[in-house]
């Protein structure tokens, strides 16, 4: 699986031209970031840990056809991450969407697991910390 991309693109300049050292790759599984020339750095994000994504868009973007999606993630290395200037970007969006709703119901995974690990024995599980009374 390590050279079947489902997409790939990376980080586009001025005119929406893809000359930037910014590669981003994606598996079945992970999201991977690629970033340098002599110097290089590979940031990778397995799918089910993805929590959000934003789809941000300004003027000039829109311009020229790009987009950054933003992502909050819960992985401990890059707990947020921006897929800068991409072109497509709404259609990235909706496939990533897609891709991490599939990874999560494959390996049975959902948002509150990765929520509950930090609070669980501070709450009890019933009253979750609030009392009846506390409503008005």
């Amino acid at each position: 699986m390590s050279g079947e991309y489902v997409w790939k693109d990376r980080k586009r300049i001025i005119f929406g031209l893809p000359w930037s050292f910014k590669r981003y790759r994606l598996t079945e599984t992970k999201l991977i970031v690629d970033t340098g020339f002599f110097s290089r750095h590979e940031e990778e994000i397995r799918l089910y840990r993805i929590m959000d994504m934003t789809l941000k868009r300004s003027f000039g973007q829109r311009l020229w056809g790009l987009g950054t999606v933003h992502l909050c993630t819960a992985d401990k290395s890059t707990p947020e991450l921006d897929i800068v200037n991409i072109k497509r970007s709404r259609q990235f969006k909706d496939m990533l969407s897609d891709m991490v709703e599939s990874e999560r119901e494959q390996k049975r995974i959902s948002a509150r697991e990765f929520m509950g690990g930090e609070l669980d024995g501070e709450f009890g599980s019933e009253d979750a910390g609030f009392d009846d009374g506390d409503l008005h």
